[in-house]
């Protein structure tokens, strides 16, 4: 799936740059497969899972055997000399040169602390992968939000555009009717004042588009000079609207990243007090050392010195007798374990009671959305009752506007309750941890 992503947003560019496309149909699936292709934050939330792969290759390469090699060349100026109860000799020879070539071969025989760090690396991949999906989540989210925030501004421009168109049509009658003495200059400037307030409206809806379409091109990576065309609209997701289930338990938020990236902080903190008691245990290397050596030459050329091997191994044990700075870093972790659990704890109902508000949230939209649906129904009734009325001389111009003003809001509130319903749901799922986008 990522390769079909890298592609689609790879082709979307090259239409885009050679001229041939300046406009993208958008569904909110392809919106989703475009930014997590191309987002900035996604691509470094992967190559931090690369380098904790590469940290976790050099915690296991440290049971691996340590080869060295030293050369030295040595030239004595003045040998030191011991007396022993009278009897003098020399330590080696005056002016004279001594050379070695040593090779040193070392394997860990017993490394506690290696051992658990090699764990702990593992951990830090699994911690890499979930602060991954948790960027993958987040876009998700941001993403979905402004795919429906362009919807609402669309939908309310297309409402404000027939609401003008109908605020237009009318004064042009009235105008008409004026212009001949059948209605009075009052309904004239009423009927201009409500075209007018309606134009003003429509502007700034149109504004609102603008900036809401630009907030996705941001988040898809896609530059300004792009047109997203929406083939879509809120009122078909009507019948997609539900009832969502009461949070209830912990376990439903067994998902949620926050959640998951305390557990596994703990983990890696039980796992960093593991390796900070192996301070207390020994640790056994083998070490074997191979040497070439020259003594007392009195020239430099080394090509024609006498070398003589030797070899030796060594089985050192290292055992910690007292360090109080052990004892302080124990406690030090002891305390912060302690804190993080206290953190999930509250992490966790701060989470619940955000899910729980998302979840009445949509209940109230759903609610709202029945109601509104029927407002609308009745504000159109309303309208073309109060036009009737204004045609034969029974209605007065104030109540033709007032109709037409209630039919507007009325749109507008019923678009509303679904854009807060998919927005709640988008938050519900992000807090729940759902990955319905990660196909």
């Amino acid at each position: 799936m990522k390769g079909k992503r890298v592609l689609l947003s790879v082709g979307v560019m090259l239409a885009v740059a050679s001229g041939f496309a300046q406009q993208i149909d958008i569904t909110l699936q392809k919106a989703i497969d475009i930014a997590l292709a191309e987002n900035p934050t996604i691509r470094v939330a992967d190559k931090d899972i690369e380098l904790k792969r590469i940290a976790d290759t050099e915690a296991w390469q440290a049971l691996l055997p340590e080869v060295s090699a030293t050369a030295s060349l040595q030239h004595t100026l003045l040998a030191a000399e011991m007396n022993l109860g009278g009897n003098k000799f020399k330590m080696g020879k005056d002016d004279t040169n001594t050379a070695a070539l040593v090779g040193t071969l070392s394997v860990p025989l017993f490394a506690p602390a290696v051992y658990q760090n090699m764990k702990l690396t593992k951990q830090d991949i699994e911690l890499a992968r979930e602060k991954a999906r948790s960027s993958r989540l987040d876009l998700i989210n941001q993403v979905t939000k402004a795919f429906y925030q362009m919807l609402l501004a669309q939908d309310s421009y297309k409402v404000m555009q027939q609401s003008y168109d109908i605020s237009k049509e009318n004064y042009d009658v009235i105008s008409a009717k004026y212009d001949v003495g059948r209605v009075s200059e009052y309904d004239k400037i009423t009927a201009e004042v409500q075209m007018r307030s309606m134009n003003s409206s429509l502007v700034s809806t149109q504004t609102g588009l603008t900036l809401a379409e630009l907030q996705l091109k941001v988040l898809m990576g896609i530059t300004t000079d792009v047109t997203l065309v929406l083939d879509d609209k809120l009122e078909n997701y009507e019948n997609d609207l539900k009832l969502a289930e009461i949070i209830s338990s912990e376990s439903e938020l067994q998902n949620n990243s926050a959640i998951r990236q305390l557990d596994m902080n703990r983990s890696i903190l039980e796992r960093t007090l593991k390796i900070q008691r192996t301070s207390f245990m020994p640790t056994v290397a083998f070490t074997l050392t191979g040497q070439y050596q020259s003594l007392y030459n009195n020239n430099w050329n080394i090509w024609n010195y006498n070398w003589s091997p030797s070899a030796s191994f060594t089985i050192g044990v290292s055992i910690p007798i007292f360090r109080a700075s052990n004892w302080t870093k124990l406690k030090s972790m002891k305390m912060q374990l302690s804190e993080l659990e206290d953190n999930r704890v509250n992490t966790q109902r701060q989470l619940a009671m955000a899910a729980q508000n998302y979840v009445h949230n949509m209940a109230a939209s759903i609610a709202q959305v029945n109601s509104n649906k029927e407002a609308v129904a009745k504000a159109d009734k309303a309208l073309s009752i109060a036009s009737t009325r204004y045609e034969v001389g029974r209605g007065t111009i104030l109540e033709l506007n007032q109709s037409e003003v209630a039919l507007t809001q009325a749109k507008l509130t019923y678009n509303q309750s679904i854009y807060d319903y998919l927005r709640n749901k988008a938050d519900l799922d992000f807090t729940l941890g759902r990955e319905n986008y990660l196909r």
